[in-house]
């Protein structure tokens, strides 16, 4: 990828979409590429936090294995989006393993590369502590809703999260959301089982909040907010 598209790129995340262009070219200077097959670990819980990732290509799964053999998948990290900040901002281990689920093409930032954009760049101190606010948020909604809500409105929820990623929603609007993932993966991602998520999927088609056609949903925004609760 050239450095002239890396630049723009690094505009559409939080961490550095308050740099100039000038900024973010040099921070596009001190990325390295990386590749992995799907199925291949990125990296597993317990490593050492020495990078952060900016995905260009495919999916990455975040998930953690309980003693059981279980595993609870919280995040799909794709492109345009950041992973690994945890370990390389608090000098700890890796709190998840991260699992390419297609192929996956990501740029690295190392720790003393972003730890000195930290102690000189105001806007990238200010991002980060967004960015890690954000986080937080977002754990506490989805254990909100692995606690408290069936999983229809779970599902409901995600869709519309993931519609509103691509671009601001409108009520009255019917939208085309791509999923290039499983029902298992959808099911690790919000805390439930591949048979129930495929039966919450057909109640949520029936009720005409989704129409599915191969690997992309029509999501229908307001029958969607309504079943989440936020119409």
């Amino acid at each position: 990828m050239s450095k002239d598209r890396l630049v723009d790129l690094l505009a559409s995340t939080p961490l550095f979409d308050g740099l100039d262009a000038d900024e973010r070219r040099s921070i596009a200077q001190e990325l390295r590429e990386a590749q992995f097959a799907p199925g291949q670990i990125v990296f597993g819980r317990g490593d050492p936090g020495r990078e952060i990732y900016f995905v260009t290509q495919g999916r990455v799964r975040l998930s953690v294995l309980t003693p059981e053999g279980r595993e609870l998948s919280f995040a799909h990290a794709e492109p345009g989006q950041v992973f690994g900040e945890i370990a390389v901002l608090d000098g700890g281990v890796r709190t998840a393993d991260a699992t390419a689920v297609s192929k996956v093409v990501v740029q690295t930032l190392s720790k003393p590369s972003l730890m000195r954009l930290i102690e000189t760049r105001a806007p990238v101190r200010e991002a980060v502590i967004r960015f890690l606010c954000n986080r937080v948020r977002e754990a506490d909604q989805q254990l909100e809703g692995i606690a408290l809500y069936p999983i229809e409105v779970r599902l409901a929820r995600f869709f519309l999260a993931a519609v509103s990623q691509k671009a601001p929603v409108k009520a009255g609007t019917r939208v085309p959301l791509d999923l290039p993932i499983s029902q298992s993966e959808l099911a690790l991602l919000i805390g439930a089982s591949r048979p129930k998520v495929n039966a919450a999927l057909a109640l949520l088609e029936d009720g005409g909040a989704i129409e599915r056609k191969e690997k992309t949903l029509i999501c229908d925004i307001d029958a969607l907010e309504s079943i989440a609760g936020v119409a």
